[in-house]
């Protein structure tokens, strides 16, 4: 025989944002994962698993007295004495259980509950929203939640009383604790309307759970607070620390890990003292970090595990440090330098500042007056530091060559105009004698095989005119081709 359930009832709903309680006896000790999670799917979840023997699954965004449907949008609902509920309780395009209440009250939900952990505490909770305008004159909904034996004995109930309409669409969160039975037998859950329905007493029913509850568990990073800031590349490790309380007998301890804020944890092999040393993570991302005990008898059964408050290393990464391409500067001109950083709100600055208009532009005039290297250092917020460098060299002018040998031999093959500095735009054209453009290029580096569209041409001279983008005059001259 299974013993009466021992019922902890908390209460508690949210009103514009702020959260009231209402309670007879609260847990104060540490909660666990959800061991049931009734979301209600998402996308084209499937009615028939939620239907009782009083009310029938409907597909329709408007169902009718004495049935419901699963949905995560409803409008327009009776000529709009219904709220339009566009989201679910997370606000996140998850379905929720849409229910019309039948003209007699009855259940509207019934689930079975396997797998507690035996003897322990256990935190129900659901999220209600009562879909009634509030200039209509209807019924509120009015509900008993119900734990039972599959035989049908009610072990505990509690009741909600009337939920009162809104001028807008708000769910709100009932729940209790109860203790589960030392023989770890199934339970049922079931949820009545105990108001009739026809005018009003229509809801909205979202994220159903149970999470074990037990006896405090407080981790700690030793040295400092429970979250810590480091950058991409750290090397230093820390220890966490588990304090435990004397309730559990013969604890069992497993370490976990969390990648994506929470949603899923995974134990850290090895990790199963309650102190652990954490290795340095290199890669940036934010890692969650608890400690979960339970007693030895049941370390086989997940949904008895109880968790600590998380702790946090965040590694961020290291600014996004670009100084730019290496540039060519004629003696007694001034260029800009292209430099960017990019990051979690950096700080930037050249060395060495010899030369510049503004060290702390990312691109600052330069006015060299011989080769010189320069090194841009970018920090982040939180102090993660990266850098670049380019190296200008000085030049006196530009020598275009007056003559090449695109014969294949490896030496001298391709036309080019060295220290032609690509930010000067400079368009360059060489045409042959009948005035016929066998070469162009603008902005880039000059490198003529001697070739149109693959095909060589002959020896000769050819002319070359080379315009610039600044203000600087247009070059003019010849260049032989010999083969």
């Amino acid at each position: 025989m299974s013993r009466s359930i021992i019922l902890r009832i908390l209460f508690f709903f949210y009103f514009t944002g702020k959260a009231f309680f209402v309670h007879a006896q609260l847990c104060t000790g540490s909660l666990g994962d959800p061991v049931v999670n009734l979301t209600f799917g998402s996308g084209n979840a499937v009615g028939a698993n939620y239907t009782t023997s009083a009310y029938g699954y409907v597909k329709s965004d408007c169902p009718t007295d004495g049935f419901f449907t699963i949905t995560n949008y409803t409008t327009g609902c009776y000529s709009n004495t219904w709220h339009t509920v566009s989201k679910d309780h997370t606000g996140d395009n998850g379905n929720y259980m849409l229910v019309n209440a039948s003209y007699d009250p009855g259940d509207f939900f019934k689930t079975t509950v396997s797998d507690l952990c035996p003897n322990t505490n256990y935190q129900f909770s659901a999220w209600i929203c009562n879909v009634l305008q509030p200039f209509v004159d209807g019924i509120n909904p009015n509900i008993t939640f119900t734990i039972e034996t599959t035989g049908g004995i009610v072990l505990q109930q509690y009741s909600t009383g009337d939920i009162e309409e809104t001028d807008e669409p708000v769910w709100k969160q009932f729940g209790f604790y109860f203790t589960s039975p030392s023989e770890n037998l199934p339970v049922v859950l079931r949820i009545t309307n105990n108001a009739p329905g026809g005018i009003g007493n229509d809801l909205a029913l979202d994220d159903i759970t149970f999470r074990p509850c037990g006896s405090t568990i407080i981790s700690s990073i030793q040295g400092h607070s429970d979250s810590v800031d480091v950058c991409e590349g750290n090397s230093e490790s820390f220890q966490f620390n588990g304090n435990v309380s004397s309730a559990y007998a013969d604890p069992v301890y497993h370490w976990q890990v969390s990648t994506n804020k929470g949603d899923t944890w995974v134990d850290i092999p090895g990790a199963d003292q309650k102190t652990y040393t954490h290795s340095p993570v290199i890669q940036t991302g934010i890692y969650l970090y608890r400690l979960t005990v339970t007693n030895r008898q049941f370390s086989n059964l997940s949904s008895c595990r109880i968790a600590s408050n998380n702790l946090l290393i965040n590694v961020h990464p290291k600014p996004i440090v670009n100084a730019g391409p290496d540039r060519i500067a004629l003696a007694g001109d001034s260029i800009h330098l292209s430099g960017t950083v990019t990051g979690e709100s950096p700080v930037y600055y050249w060395s060495p500042p010899d030369y510049l208009s503004d060290r702390n532009s990312s691109n600052p005039v330069v006015f060299p007056i011989a080769d010189i290297e320069y090194s841009l250092y970018g920090e982040s917020a939180f102090g993660c530091r990266n850098q670049d460098k380019t190296f200008v060299k000085v030049v006196r002018g530009i020598f275009v060559p007056t003559a090449f040998t695109p014969n294949n031999d490896g030496k001298n093959d391709h036309w080019h105009i060295p220290y032609l500095d690509p930010f000067l735009g400079a368009e360059v054209y060489v045409y042959n004698r009948y005035g016929k453009l066998v070469y162009h290029t603008k902005g880039l580096v000059v490198d003529w095989d001697g070739t149109i569209d693959g095909v060589p041409q002959p020896s000769a001279v050819y002319v070359y005119l080379i315009r610039f983008k600044i203000l600087k005059p247009d070059m003019k001259g010849t260049v032989t081709l010999i083969r």
